[in-house]
């Protein structure tokens, strides 16, 4: 078995994500490389493995570094204990379906099979810490219908801990279908598939649907560009934003933004480079 990687610059990973999906169907892992470097990973015998000359025509501009491992026949067990739970105390744990039952007070179960992850990333950890202390005063549904939207959902973490809070009915949105289908998987997993729509959805050509409260765990220029939405008034403002995804040395820039369309800092949390951001809207917004 060979496991051939792809490290690239940081600043442009969720686009050659995307392109690296096309080649790689049925999964690409993702490893933090470093404060600016990101490496995806495919695994596979030497025939079923993407050509080079694709993987570099896929990565661009980006590219960084290709290299090749052969890996020991056990890989898919060590794989498995690769995916742990995730533990925040009594109050939560996400765990993938391999892992027994944990005793906190919500339980989520999240296969990641199609190399999402189970929620373990910092940006996620953090955002659900967040999401785990927003007031009840949030879990009303606005005018369009949705009590929350998951803008960027993965594997739909972030999307089924908030139906399960009673944040719901909660609109999944992401631009990759794998993602949109392992976020439907996930929900009817956890059952929760009734409090969930997920769709296809691409942030640079749509705008961010009404809700009181939107989950955005995505990288600073997406986050800035749904800032340039609000601040054009084609995306209506919420109640209240979480945002991860954000480098600690942009959390500043970004908090910024967020405030010039009025939207304020209410909470920051920090794990190793990452930070989250919990905004809400400003009084008479």
């Amino acid at each position: 078995m060979i496991r051939l990687a792809v490290r690239v610059r940081r600043a442009e990973a969720e686009l050659v994500l995307a392109e690296l999906l096309s080649l790689a169907p049925s999964g690409v892992e993702e490893v933090d490389a470093g404060p600016d470097t990101v490496e995806f990973a495919v695994y596979g015998p030497p025939g079923e493995l993407p050509e080079l000359p694709a993987l570099r025509a896929a990565a661009g501009s980006a590219l960084i570094e290709v290299s090749t491992t052969e890996i020991a026949d056990d890989w898919a067990e060590r794989w498995r204990e690769f995916h742990r739970p995730l533990v925040l105390g009594d109050r939560l744990c996400v765990r993938p379906p391999w892992a027994p039952l944990s005793a906190a007070a919500l339980d989520v179960v999240i296969d990641p099979g199609r190399a999402f992850g189970t929620g373990a990333h910092p940006t996620t950890r953090l955002c659900l810490e967040l999401l785990l202390e927003l007031p009840v005063a949030f879990q009303d549904a606005g005018s369009s219908g949705f009590a929350a939207v998951d803008l960027g959902c993965g594997s739909g973490v972030l999307a089924i801990a908030a139906a399960r809070l009673g944040h719901a009915p909660v609109l999944a949105l992401d631009h990759d279908q794998l993602a949109v289908d392992a976020t439907i998987e996930n929900a009817s997993v956890n059952r929760v598939g009734d409090a969930l729509v997920v769709r296809r959805f691409d942030l640079r050509d749509e705008p961010v649907p009404e809700a009181p409260l939107v989950l955005a765990n995505l990288l600073a220029p997406l986050l800035r560009d749904w800032c340039w939405q609000l601040a054009s008034g084609t995306a209506a403002l919420p109640d209240a934003v979480i945002a991860s995804g954000v480098l600690a040395e942009e959390a500043e820039d970004v908090s910024d933004a967020f405030a010039a369309v009025g939207l304020l800092e209410a909470d920051r949390r920090e794990s190793a480079e990452w930070s989250a951001l919990r905004l809400v809207r400003a009084a008479g917004g």
